[in-house]
């Protein structure tokens, strides 16, 4: 029977934009102790991965919760050593970063957590990330899109420095490695020129998992070429069997099995014993909602200074053409639909950083959850909790027993590697050249 699929999208206080604000909240910044206490507890429900976000700028006025992080690198080594089966997802962008670097991370990371590490490929968005990397201006997203395509190319080429059985490690005949089964990838392209190879064996894994989380139209088409996991943003379901058609259809037309081009929804759940405790916990989060927040971080998200506007008024007129973030156009488009106030918009779709939000007992969830994975609209979910103390042990504990209980989500791991639990195959590494 097919599987669904759990990521755990991973957050210091939770993914309500209030969440680092309730008493109960894990430290909103270096508590090891508790990023590893998340990660533990995602392990114990089976989940197939932790998802680590990554920037490279902060905010100036202090409304955000994830404001200051944890290099993602760093910190999922460290988490490889506290676990054993959970998936390793972290961002590394493609504008920021040169493909040898990123190339080594992640095989190394492979490495140390023995075949569990996953690169999310993102190109970055915003022109804070630029002045820190000396310029005053950020690629426009045609560009920035095709340096990712060369990018991930070098990236896949050179994991496939080495062929398997390259390293010998022969003591007695004094061969370290096989020179026959090493490959020059000898790359000279529009952006780069990487000669290779990678001075790391090959990854248990053969390379770790690609995930792409873009839903514009250059997005998806990188997200079809390459990426073997897509995070996405739906919050009505016919939209959602729409995208997930669509990326099964343009997959295929790149020569993959679609069925290797996983789609996986973020979804924001608030979990209770009862449909009203589970209210009765949002209702608590969103009473610490911070108005200059609230309006601060809409204006960052949708790019548009809204310092003194009605926040009981519409939304002002917002050009969605110019916004580089489909997040952005997806609430101006719900606002413009539903005719929400700007209060309505940051209280109803920024909390949840534009995802879908599913508040109820552990019945109602596995109901909305099994609905969209038989329906077609999904292969499994990011889950995204609201306050991870509390909200990801509530879930670990009354929705996936239930999901469980209904055959559609693993009570065991079944292997020992990302691309195991996700039903991947192992790329081969590639013949040598001659």
């Amino acid at each position: 029977m097919r599987q669904m699929k759990l990521g755990l999208f991973l957050a210091p206080g939770g993914h309500h934009m209030a969440a680092w604000r309730h008493p109960q909240a894990y430290p909103a910044g270096f508590s090891i102790k508790s990023y590893m206490s998340v990660a533990q507890t995602a392990e114990r429900g089976c989940f197939d991965m932790l998802f680590v976000a990554d920037v490279f700028s902060t905010t100036a006025n202090g409304e955000r919760q994830d404001s200051f992080r944890f290099e993602p690198l760093t910190l999922l080594s460290a988490l490889a050593m506290g676990t054993e089966r959970i998936g390793l997802v972290a961002t590394a962008t493609t504008s920021f970063n040169e493909p040898y670097n990123v190339a080594r991370k992640f095989a190394s990371l492979d490495h140390i957590s023995g075949g569990r590490a996953g690169w999310n490929i993102v190109t970055s968005s915003s022109t804070l990330e630029a002045y820190n990397f000396g310029s005053s201006h950020h690629r426009e997203l045609g560009e920035r899109y095709r340096r990712a395509d060369e990018f991930t190319e070098i990236v896949r080429g050179l994991w496939d420095s080495w062929e398997d059985g390259a390293l010998l490690i022969d003591k007695a005949g004094g061969r370290f490695f096989d020179a026959s089964k090493l490959r020059m990838l000898n790359h000279v392209g529009q952006e780069f020129s990487v000669r290779g190879p990678l001075t790391i064996p090959p990854c248990p894994q053969g390379h770790p998992v690609l995930v792409q989380a873009g839903s514009s139209e250059d997005g998806k088409t990188l997200a079809s070429k390459f990426a073997e996991v897509i995070f996405t943003i739906q919050r009505d379901i016919t939209e959602a069997k729409a995208f997930y058609a669509e990326i099964k259809s343009r997959a295929a037309a790149f020569g993959r099995d679609p069925a290797h081009a996983l789609v996986l929804p973020g979804v924001m759940p608030v979990v209770g014993r009862t449909r009203q405790e589970a209210q009765d916990k949002y209702e608590e989060l969103q009473a610490l909602i911070h108005p200059e927040a609230g309006l601060a971080g809409l204006s960052r998200t949708l790019e548009t200074d809204l310092t003194g506007v009605d926040v009981d008024g519409p939304l002002p007129p917002i050009n969605i053409e110019s916004l580089s973030q489909s997040r952005a156009v997806g609430m101006v488009e719900a606002a413009r639909r539903d005719n929400l106030t700007v209060r309505q918009v940051y209280e109803r779709l920024l909390v949840s950083k534009g995802h879908r939000q599913l508040i109820g007992s552990a019945t109602e969830i596995a109901d909305s959850l099994q609905e969209w994975f038989e329906g077609g609209a999904c292969d499994g979910f990011n889950i995204m909790p609201a306050m991870m103390a509390g909200g990801l042990p509530d879930f670990v504990e009354l929705v996936v027993p239930e999901l469980q209980r209904r055959g559609v989500f693993r009570r065991a791991y079944e292997g020992v590697t990302l691309r195991d639990h996700l039903g991947l195959p192992r790329p081969g590494a590639m013949a040598p050249s001659v």
